[in-house]
């Protein structure tokens, strides 16, 4: 299977090791992974923000740089859910684009779904050993379903235990451009997760969007808490925490 992987541009920016283990496990798939240069944003900003121009122009971009390959997988539920049901709404208005959009939607995965449901994987080679809690995020569980698949890989390393903390599936407050325009909401948000987090006893949080990593670490760290680990769980996954 020949996969382009949509690094996304936080995991670019920000924390490109996240990007570097999703390679890493998508190749130990049997994949042949290409990360094409033309990539950028999705657009999910300028589309949030009502920036439909923008937002086309973004995704035709994706289109031109991903359409040839078997599947677009990205380490984030948030740009695949833009990609998979925004996209063909935005050319709705073009039957050709349409069509084009349909086909790359169809064949665009968040990572840990493309592994469990098209990869077939069965196995994992990570050291990764400790107790940890799960967050997820809106995007990838409220507009892909994933939450089986990531607890079905971290269920495979045996030096995980996983202890579900409540409001797992309540949102971190981040919500991209929410947490700007009504931060002291988006802060209040996030002060419970990290309170359930912090009554769970797990020592580390695995979660799979970066946006909402970089949120709760964020906010844990400003507490004072410089010990809860934030994992994105490709990172785990692969062993590279």
């Amino acid at each position: 299977m020949r996969v382009g992987l949509f690094v996304t541009c936080l995991v670019d920016l920000v924390r490109p090791q996240i990007g570097f283990s999703a390679i890493k496990l998508l190749e130990r798939a049997g994949c042949t992974v290409e990360v094409p240069a033309a990539q950028t944003c999705c657009g999910q900003p300028g589309y949030n923000s009502g920036d439909v121009p923008v937002a086309r122009d973004l995704a035709l971009q994706v289109l031109r740089a991903f359409e040839s390959y078997d599947y677009l997988v990205a380490p984030s539920g948030s740009c695949v859910a833009t990609i998979k049901t925004d996209y063909p709404e935005l050319f709705g208005d073009d039957p050709d684009l349409k069509a084009r959009f349909d086909t790359l939607a169809a064949k665009t995965y968040e990572l840990t779904d493309f592994l469990v449901n098209v990869a077939k994987l069965q196995s994992l080679d990570s050291g990764f050993a400790g107790e940890i809690a799960y967050h997820d995020s809106c995007s990838g569980l409220r507009s892909l379903g994933v939450k089986a698949q990531p607890r079905k890989l971290l269920a495979m390393l045996p030096g995980v235990r996983l202890t579900e903390m409540d409001g797992a599936e309540q949102c971190c407050g981040f919500g991209g451009t929410f947490s700007i325009k009504y931060g002291n909401i988006s802060t209040e948000i996030v002060e419970e997760k990290c309170r359930n987090l912090a009554a769970c006893g797990a020592g580390a949080l695995v979660l799979g969007d970066l946006g909402c990593m970089l949120n709760i670490e964020g906010r844990l760290r400003r507490n004072g808490d410089e010990k809860t680990r934030v994992l994105h769980v490709a990172q785990v996954l692969a062993g590279d925490a």
